[in-house]
């Protein structure tokens, strides 16, 4: 397969790039922000939904929760207050919180221009959006849109009332905003809700390629793992120089700092630069070529990825920053590791 640029995600499994601030751009009549799908149910086998949100100062939608659904937000810009089960948080650009099905949560943007990116499985729930929304036409977001969020949202998600994962709590006691505390510097064991400030959490280092996980299969049950991955061309060929393919794990690349060369096999590298998307289905052999002094790429995966690969054969890293040198690659282990992880090298 060949990798093509696309505005909006074609309507297969197969390889493709989105440029930045592209994707299925669609909005919320009055919500004063836009959503841009870069994956979902047709690209991924309708295992994740992988999208950006941008938007001015505007309402929250309103607390809710998923009987089925995984939600997750990123703040990549600006701020977002976010209630997610007993606990609310300011966050800031680096920010996470993941809100596993059943955890009663209601985001709100206090910008001025706040950006998160998201991801969301099963991959068909963004029909949810798509539902509510109409095709959004702008630059980046549509801070003019003054009309009643409300008096439009409302009839419309009555109306749809059963179809569609998503159930409303409008008498829910909120909490009241609260302090980052040391539990919001870790990965939890298990499936529960939880916010990760930025740069804390666990970090491991394998072949000079770095993995700062914001949510791992082991606290997805097993679903999806989102990582920053993190490398330089300072350090010469890495563990994906060479080709890999993930044979059941689609992968979305949003890269976030630097330059990331991105290589089909048999085909010619693509370079990708930030804000842009590169969207590899499962069963696409493709390498990795770091670019630039320093590159930082959101990797999106529904399954044991790349973030499981680095993670099973590298070592944990003290540095919160990328150091000097990269730690030798024992590669003893290389070969079991991609064979439990299904992983052709």
């Amino acid at each position: 397969m060949s990798l093509s640029w696309s505005n909006e995600p074609p309507a297969a499994r197969v390889p493709y790039a989105i440029p930045q601030y592209e994707g299925e751009r669609i909005t919320i009549p009055g919500s004063k922000g836009v959503f841009r799908i870069l994956a979902s149910a047709k690209q991924t086998g309708g295992l994740m939904a992988v999208f950006q949100s941008g938007a001015g100062l505007s309402d929250a939608p309103g607390f809710h929760y998923h009987n089925h659904a995984h939600d997750v937000f990123l703040v990549t810009k600006g701020y977002l207050k976010l209630w997610n089960g007993d606990k609310c948080r300011i966050m800031a650009p680096g920010d996470f919180a993941y809100i596993p099905p059943k955890v009663i949560h209601n985001p709100e943007m206090i910008g001025p221009h706040t950006e998160t990116q998201g991801l969301i499985t099963p991959g068909d729930w963004v029909d949810f959006f798509r539902y509510v929304s109409e095709p959004f036409e702008g630059l980046i977001v549509p801070e003019t849109d003054n009309r009643d969020l409300k008096a439009l949202l409302i009839p419309k998600v009555m109306a749809a009332k059963g179809k569609f994962d998503v159930v409303f709590q409008p008498h829910y006691q909120a909490p009241e905003v609260g302090e980052w505390t040391k539990e919001d510097e870790k990965l939890p064991d298990g499936n529960e809700g939880y916010f990760l400030r930025a740069n804390t959490g666990p970090r491991w280092m394998a072949g000079g390629v770095m993995s700062r996980p914001f949510v791992t299969t082991k606290q997805s049950n097993g679903l999806v793992a989102i990582s920053s991955i993190e490398s330089s061309k300072d350090y010469g060929e890495t563990l994906f120089s060479r080709f890999v393919t993930f044979e059941k794990v689609d992968h979305c690349f949003c890269v976030m700092e630097g330059a990331l060369r991105v290589t089909l096999q048999g085909e010619e590298g693509t370079l990708f630069r930030e804000g842009e998307t590169v969207v590899i289905p499962a069963g696409q052999a493709f390498s990795l070529g770091f670019e630039t002094k320093y590159v930082r790429v959101h990797s999106f995966s529904d399954g044991d990825g790349i973030e499981s690969l680095i993670h099973e054969v590298g070592k944990p890293l003290e540095e919160v920053i990328l150091p000097d040198s990269a730690p030798a690659l024992d590669l003893s282990q290389l070969e079991s590791v991609a064979a439990h992880l299904n992983v052709k090298l």
